[in-house]
């Protein structure tokens, strides 16, 4: 391992967080597309799969950041493991019904009920952000790290969600998702020394980290990006199946999130100077131009290297993201905070993958990259538009509180690092 990674994870229960994160979050990878194949291969109905999929998505979006909103305020603990055994239980409820062929709106209440999952990246990233507050250097590749273990789990977690519901039984991908959350969850709560301190209520002032003008930027960005991840994986799902090997998809698929993933690796060993805001924009860009090759793309090999290139720009952009959240929204709600970028991602997932749907079905395959294409336009116009607001911070009351503490615990804490 390069060595800003080994020095980074010489902080006591780093290791341990950050593998119970790793398995908390193979359920983001594995639930959506394991519910797609196993409704399918039970009854044959991709509408319904489809429209089950974007239940959850759109559960996930809503009841996300809330979850995050309460364990700033009481801890990760208290509130991901009841939250947890919630969604577990709903998953349950899902299975059982799809399994004894129950009324199609039975799998809609616990596919909805099943989107209390915790945003455990957010989590993780959270306990990086408290133990190296005040060191941009190590922030910054801890959250290069977290990036790199998003794209592992997007990675595998589809091969293996849809190889087992393939050759063992329908039911087998969601199953192993939720026992995957549930031991996660477990492992990392049960790791306090490295837990964030809760804030309490009456630190919480201003309402929602969504009011902070910087995340409404980001979260703005993050639907269109968000349109261009599921527009991608809807599409290249059709082109291989018009190339005639649509099993190719998911390998294909892997390249993408592969190019992704040597890129964040590469990236969290820099150490680079300058604005965020102007690497963030730089990032979105790179995203949308990298949209233009899939337009010309004729063969399954050309697409291929079309989305490896095209992966390398997310990681930085999603690291820089991290980063300018960390910037704009106050301690008190900084997990809160974090949830709302993947909240965008995940209307944008919906969105695109609709759209991306029909544009397929009523124009072909090839049509189908307009989708990403437009949508990589419009969130480089939401990032030129919301520039500005992100080149600094907007100071608060509650802010400046932190900063003021921050700076009368800064010897101490470099000297811990150190």
């Amino acid at each position: 391992m390069p060595s800003p990674y080994r020095a980074l994870f010489a902080a006591p229960g780093t290791v341990g967080f950050s593998a119970a994160g790793f398995l908390g979050r193979m359920p983001l990878a594995m639930m959506g597309i394991g519910i797609v194949t196993m409704v399918s291969q039970l009854t044959g109905r991709y509408g319904l799969a489809g429209a089950l999929s974007a239940t959850l998505a759109i559960s996930a979006a809503v009841l996300g950041p809330q979850i995050s909103r309460l364990v700033d305020r009481y801890g990760q603990r208290r509130v991901l493991r009841p939250a947890t055994l919630s969604t577990v239980v709903a998953v349950a409820g899902l299975l059982i019904c799809a399994q004894q062929r129950l009324p199609d709106w039975t799998m809609f209440v616990f596919t909805a009920a099943a989107g209390a999952v915790p945003s455990i990246g957010a989590m993780t990233r959270a306990r990086w952000a408290s133990i190296y507050r005040g060191s941009p250097r190590e922030l910054h590749t801890a959250y290069s790290f977290e990036s790199i273990i998003d794209e592992v789990c997007f990675i595998f977690g589809p091969i293996v969600s849809i190889g087992l519901s393939t050759i063992w039984f329908p039911e087998a991908g969601p199953l192993l998702a939720a026992g995957f959350l549930l031991v996660g969850v477990w492992w990392l709560t049960a790791q306090r020394a490295t837990e964030p301190k809760p804030h309490p209520v009456e630190q919480h002032t201003g309402g929602s980290a969504l009011r902070s003008p910087g995340l409404q930027v980001l979260v703005a960005a993050f639907v269109a990006t968000g349109a261009i991840f599921g527009a991608v994986d809807v599409v290249t799902v059709a082109f291989a199946e018009e190339e005639g090997h649509k099993a190719a998809a998911s390998l294909v698929l892997a390249v993408y999130a592969l190019g992704s993933c040597l890129a964040g690796a590469v990236f969290g060993l820099l150490h680079l100077k300058g604005e965020p805001s102007r690497r963030w924009l730089l990032g979105v860009c790179a995203m949308a131009v990298s949209m233009i090759p899939l337009q010309l793309a004729g063969s399954l090999p050309v697409l291929a290297v079309a989305l490896f290139v095209a992966g390398l720009a997310i990681a930085p952009t999603m690291v820089t993201t991290m980063a300018l959240v960390e910037a704009h929204v106050p301690r008190t709600k900084l997990t809160e905070g974090m949830s709302w970028t993947g909240t965008g991602l995940a209307v944008g997932v919906a969105l695109g993958s609709s759209a991306a749907g029909w544009v397929v079905d009523a124009h072909g395959a090839a049509a189908g990259y307009a989708v990403p294409g437009v949508s990589g336009v419009l969130a480089a116009v939401v990032a030129f538009l919301g520039y500005r607001r992100l080149r600094r911070p907007v100071p608060t009351r509650e802010g400046q509180r932190e900063r003021d503490s921050e700076g009368s615990e800064q010897p101490e804490r470099q000297g811990h690092v150190a």
